[in-house]
């Protein structure tokens, strides 16, 4: 029964609650208010989200004691029924303090609607196309929303889309030299990878997901060779790394694969990619590393 009410409460219930005060301006995209964000990333791979993760990702956010959740769901081809996939875990935990706004390109969100993201505790971004949710919020108040939320304290978390979109620059797994869409990257050659702008809540870092089960080693080891001031963070399928500050630990099942070209080699033969000493670590539940 309380199942059944809280799936009502996802899909019309307006919450009442009044947002905290946040900063005002752009909610901290500015590089100089970047480092003094309060609040923490849940950063999913994607596949399936074991009960141990949500109740981590619950428990890391407070919303088991306090606060609220948004569900995002524009980066899905059915975003009403992402709220609702979105939400059962949350009410399988107990949590039925949350809604959904499925928000439209072209069409700007209402002040309530900005208010109760920039108040919530939690703001969870489902999977689906990377593009379609930036193309939706890039440089528009909501994307401001999301950096007042977390500079004055909300975990913002996301799966799979939802994880891409998290850094500065963002893979759109699109590639210039093969349009055909494939899942991984067959090569690893020069101006292939197509990169755009994400959410800017990780700056140092370049984020894919579903890594090890799709096999995207060519596209990130890409990614790092053209752009060496940034790592490149792949998170697996039912596993995430939680943010704070410049910390990030792993969460769930599996591994997180993290490369890095300390050296800033590139080297480039008829379109193919090369670079010497490049670094990778692979880490294990529990264990973090810095984002630096």
């Amino acid at each position: 029964m309380w199942k059944t009410i809280g799936v009502a409460f996802l899909l019309g219930l307006c919450l009442a609650c009044t947002p905290q005060g946040r900063e005002d301006g752009t909610g901290g995209r500015e590089a100089g208010t970047y480092d003094k964000a309060q609040g923490s990333l849940f950063i999913i791979g994607g596949g399936s989200r074991p009960p141990e993760l949500v109740r981590r990702m619950i428990t890391e956010s407070a919303l088991d004691r306090k606060g609220y959740a948004v569900i995002l769901p524009m980066a899905s081809a059915e975003p009403d029924s992402a709220i609702i996939w979105s939400g059962e875990q949350f009410l399988e935990q107990g949590i039925s303090r949350l809604t959904g706004f499925n928000l439209q390109p072209g069409v700007p969100a209402t002040a309530s609607q900005l208010d109760s993201i920039a108040g919530a505790g939690l703001i969870y971004i489902s999977g689906g196309d990377q593009n379609r949710f930036m193309e939706i919020v890039l440089d528009t108040p909501v994307m401001d929303a999301i950096h007042k939320a977390w500079m004055g304290g909300a975990m913002i978390a996301g799966t799979s889309a939802g994880a891409a979109v998290m850094s500065e620059k963002m893979i759109t797994g699109d590639e210039r030299r093969y349009p055909d869409y494939q899942s991984t990257f067959r090569t690893i050659e020069a101006d292939n990878i197509v990169i755009g702008r994400g959410l800017g809540l990780v700056r140092t870092a370049i984020i894919d997901q579903h890594f090890v089960w799709r096999s995207r080693h060519n596209r990130l080891i890409s990614a790092v060779i053209e752009f060496p001031d940034l790592a490149g963070i792949g998170i697996d399928e039912s596993t995430a790394i939680l943010v704070r500050g410049k910390t990030a630990e792993v969460v769930g099942e599996s591994q997180v694969l993290v490369f890095r070209n300390p050296g800033k080699d590139q080297r480039v033969l008829e379109h193919k990619l090369g670079a010497r000493n490049l670094q990778l670590d692979i880490y294990l539940p529990g264990e973090t590393f810095m984002l630096d």
